[in-house]
Parts: C-alpha cells; sequence; structure tokens
C-alpha cells in the first residue's frame, strides 16, 4: 500500500475528525466520574448508566422524533439511577467497587430486557433521527483543521463548554471547594459545616447525569441504532480517563482525545485499507485503559485522599 496515501492530508483530516467525535461520550463520563471521585465516589456504575442514557435517549427519539427530548430523556434516567447508586454508596455504605460492578451486570439485563419488550424481538432494528454535523461558515472551509473542529456535532462543543464549566466549578467556586474537601478529608469538612453525605449525593447524582448524557451523545452523534454492546467499555475506559487527567476537567479532554484518536484509528485505517488485523486495532484502547491505570503515563496518580471511604458521622 501506498504510505503517502496513507500518511496523507485524506487520512490525517479523517482519522482526526472521528478521533474528536469519539472523544465526546468519554470526556462526558469522565467530567462527571470526576465530580464523584473528588467527592470520595468511585462510580464503577457508569459503564451501565450509559448504556441506561443510550437506551432512553433511542426510545424517547423513536416515539417522539426529537433528538433533543432524547438526550434530555437520556440524562433524567442518569440521574434516577445514580440515586439508587448514591443511596448506596453514601446511606448504605456498601462497597463502592461491588455495587458498580453488579449495576452494570443489571443495567444490562435490564437495558436487552426493556428494549426486546417495547421493540419486538423479531422487529429489526429502526433507526432514529440524530444530531446532524454543524458547518460553520468560513471555519469549516480551513483546510483540515477545519473538517477536523468545525463540522462536528453541536454536542460536541456543547461537551468542551462543559468541560470549561466543570474546571471553573471545580476550582472556582465555594461549592468546588467543598466538594473537594469532602474527597480529601470529610471529618475536616464536616467540622467546617460541609454535609458530606449531601456533597456525596451530589457529587453522584452529577456522574449519573453525564454519563446519561454520554450514552445519549453515542446514540444521537455516532449510532443511530440499539444494541446491548453499544456502550463496549467506553465506562472503564472514562474511568481511566479521569486517572490519567489527574482529576482536572482539562487534562481528562486531552485523556479522552488521546483515547478517542486510538478508537478512531482503527476506523479510518479499515477506510484506507491497511494491511493491519482489525483485531489488535480494536484492542488499543483497553491497552491504553490498562497503561493508563498501571501509571505508565505520568507516574503514578495521587488520587483524592478519601476516594472509596466510606464516611460515618460521629
Amino acid at each position: 500500500m501506498d504510505l503517502s496515501l496513507l500518511f496523507g492530508s485524506a487520512f490525517l483530516a479523517t482519522w482526526l475528525t472521528a478521533s474528536v467525535r469519539l472523544s465526546g461520550p468519554i470526556l462526558l463520563a469522565a467530567l462527571g466520574e470526576t465530580f464523584a471521585e473528588r467527592a470520595g465516589i468511585l462510580n464503577v456504575g457508569i459503564e451501565g448508566t450509559i448504556l441506561f442514557g443510550a437506551l432512553a435517549s433511542y426510545l424517547a427519539c423513536y416515539y417522539t422524533g426529537s433528538p433533543v427530548i432524547g438526550l434530555l430523556a437520556a440524562i433524567a434516567l442518569g440521574i434516577f439511577s445514580n440515586l439508587f447508586l448514591a443511596f448506596m454508596f453514601v446511606t448504605v455504605r456498601a462497597s463502592q467497587v461491588v455495587v458498580g460492578i453488579v449495576f452494570n451486570v443489571l443495567a444490562l439485563g435490564v437495558a436487552s430486557f426493556v428494549y426486546r419488550v417495547l421493540m419486538g424481538e423479531a422487529a429489526s432494528p429502526q433507526p432514529v433521527a440524530m444530531f446532524k454535523p454543524l458547518h460553520l461558515p468560513l471555519l469549516s472551509e480551513l483546510p483540515l483543521v477545519g473538517p477536523i473542529l468545525f463540522t462536528q456535532t453541536i454536542l460536541l462543543y456543547l461537551t468542551i463548554a462543559l468541560t470549561a464549566l466543570a474546571a471553573i466549578v471545580l476550582f472556582r467556586t465555594k461549592f468546588g471547594l467543598s466538594l473537594r474537601a469532602v474527597g480529601e478529608n470529610p471529618k475536616a469538612a464536616e467540622a467546617a459545616g460541609i454535609g458530606v453525605a449531601r456533597m456525596r449525593y451530589i457529587g453522584t447524582v452529577i456522574s449519573g447525569a453525564a454519563a446519561g448524557m454520554a450514552g445519549g451523545y453515542l446514540m444521537l452523534c455516532e449510532v443511530g441504532l440499539f444494541r446491548d454492546t453499544i456502550v463496549t467499555g467506553q465506562g472503564f475506559i472514562a474511568l481511566a480517563v479521569v486517572i490519567l487527567g489527574r482529576w482536572n476537567p482539562w487534562k481528562a479532554a486531552i485523556a479522552a482525545f488521546v483515547f478517542g484518536a486510538a478508537d478512531a484509528l482503527q476506523l479510518s485505517l479499515q477506510l484506507f485499507g491497511a494491511p493491519v488485523p482489525p483485531q489488535l486495532l480494536l484492542s488499543l484502547p483497553y491497552i491504553l485503559t490498562i497503561l493508563a491505570i498501571s501509571g505508565v503515563f505520568g507516574g503514578k496518580a495521587v488520587q483524592p485522599a478519601a476516594l472509596m471511604t466510606p464516611y460515618e458521622k460521629a
């Protein structure tokens, strides 16, 4: 194969455009998880929440024809399901890892059952309306940069705006200071008048809203058809993005783009006919996840001191 064609501008534009688009759901889930972990909650259940968000957005959009309503339904179900998780994490003080894993398995079964009941076993998959890419005047016509940055869907730009908002809230507001204090030293935070349980509930619910939105992004911007395997481990990748991003929204955005680029690489290379085994390319995001969690990139991360530590008010 002609390497000049493979690594030419057409390939780079295709690959980088897909990289930016595919990083969106991962970044959304990671932003929400950052709030949860900053409050001391490891919400492993975001994998199942993303699946619930995808299902809710699909069904709502299928019956109403509106992607906006589909997105709102995904966020609502993400919040509702994570209220249950918050109850288990904070009030019951159950193991956060065990509850999260069981929730993911439960979500897969429930989503499959609900979809088959509502859509029918033998019914062929029906596509739903999706958010269309925007073509910003003049900017989208710029060489290379235009197609990559200025032909994305509105949800991608909303995700970038939410990244900036998350950074401001976490590091420039009293609420963010309280949330981080709860994740570092809940006893001192309680002594200072901060409700530890309340802040942990809020952090988990924010995580659920963002993960539900990530599921809506997957459905309404990338796939348009529901299937049981639509999430494919993106929730666990988001957990790695939080670690690699050092619990900072902007660094998480960079990490999410790296994972998005790894995911997009196999699509772009196959599109251009590269003689590389697709199974090897499909494994790239998961290899990066293992390396990120193990601390290969940037050394060992220092997590919030009270992460996964249940708190009982004295």
